[in-house]
């Protein structure tokens, strides 16, 4: 089977909600339950399954494969969880949870607290501390142009990256991408970012960005293209890398999401940057991940309307 998981073959591999139950417990406790309450193994299966597949002989309290992770009080059958797993990650420019719910045949808040949830599990998955010895850095805006708001929406505070919020990004010379939303993007803020994903020494290729000029005070090399004289590529440092990550962005936020709130951009810029980087990795290896990150994740629809 190639490493691409086709639906069809998607169903093939978990035709029925046994199978996915199966596979969710032989990835996340090697076929051996472990209790999601207290971590003993000493457990017993329970007859019918009923009211939950098991219970530890040490707390005596009764568990399953969701207990102590993401999907803990979902109601949602676990085939539909990996269904949606699969969706997310085979559209390379994210899916919106309105086709999603469709899917799936459960409604659009379903359907968005569901892949919030599943976001929130990637969260896990980013990378802190060095990314190398040759990075780009450069920050960009997401968030919709002023001309197409409502009235009331608009803040009639000029022009540009007005209303809309920044988000700055570093690549290194593999292909990684980290990236993050700012409250701002001046020095302290942009060369704190860099400072906590570059080595000191590192070099660092940026625009010429005001806020990047004391890079070399912190122990960086700093390489500078500069965008507004039309220079895109000096002596072989540019930043196209990091740039073809922010078209990706865009073009996620444009054609497929339309709107990315600023309590939960976090999310979306995590899940954009997760998919590039596992990009390789294949469909299985991708879901294998993402079950390997649930563990002792809890995200309430309280906790998610409340940012």
């Amino acid at each position: 089977m190639s490493d691409t998981l086709s639906t069809f073959e998607f169903f093939q591999k978990f035709p029925n909600e046994e199978t996915a139950r199966q596979f969710f417990e032989a990835r996340r406790w090697n076929d051996e339950p472990v209790c999601g309450h207290c971590g003993s193994v000493s457990v017993a299966e329970c007859k019918d399954h009923k009211p939950m597949p098991y219970r530890c002989k040490d707390c005596r309290k009764h568990f399953s494969v969701r207990t102590g992770t993401v999907l803990a009080e979902s109601r949602l059958p676990l085939l539909k969880w990996l269904l949606a797993i699969y969706m997310l990650t085979s559209a390379r420019k994210g899916i919106p949870s309105t086709q999603m719910a469709r899917e799936l045949g459960v409604t659009q808040k379903t359907a968005w607290f569901l892949a919030q949830r599943i976001r929130e599990t990637w969260m896990s998955g980013k990378g802190n501390g060095d990314m190398g010895d040759h990075t780009q850095v450069d920050e960009t805006y997401v968030g919709g142009k002023e001309k197409n708001k409502h009235a009331d929406k608009k803040l009639r505070a000029g022009r540009g990256a007005v209303g809309k919020t920044a988000v700055v990004g570093i690549r290194d010379q593999h292909g990684e991408v980290r990236a993050m939303p700012v409250e701002c993007t001046d020095g302290t803020t942009l060369v704190g970012f860099i400072k906590d994903n570059a080595p000191e020494g590192a070099t660092v290729v940026t625009d010429e960005f005001k806020s990047y000029r004391s890079l070399p005070k912190h122990g960086f090399d700093h390489k500078t293209v500069r965008h507004s004289a039309g220079e895109y590529v000096r002596n072989m440092a540019h930043t196209n890398g990091i740039e073809s990550f922010w078209s990706l962005l865009k073009r996620g936020y444009i054609g497929v999401y339309h709107y990315m709130s600023t309590d939960h951009l976090h999310r979306y810029v995590n899940e954009f940057s997760f998919r590039h980087n596992t990009a390789k990795a294949g469909t299985m290896n991708f879901i294998n991940m993402t079950i390997d990150r649930m563990d002792a994740k809890r995200l309430t629809y309280r906790e998610l309307i409340n940012g």
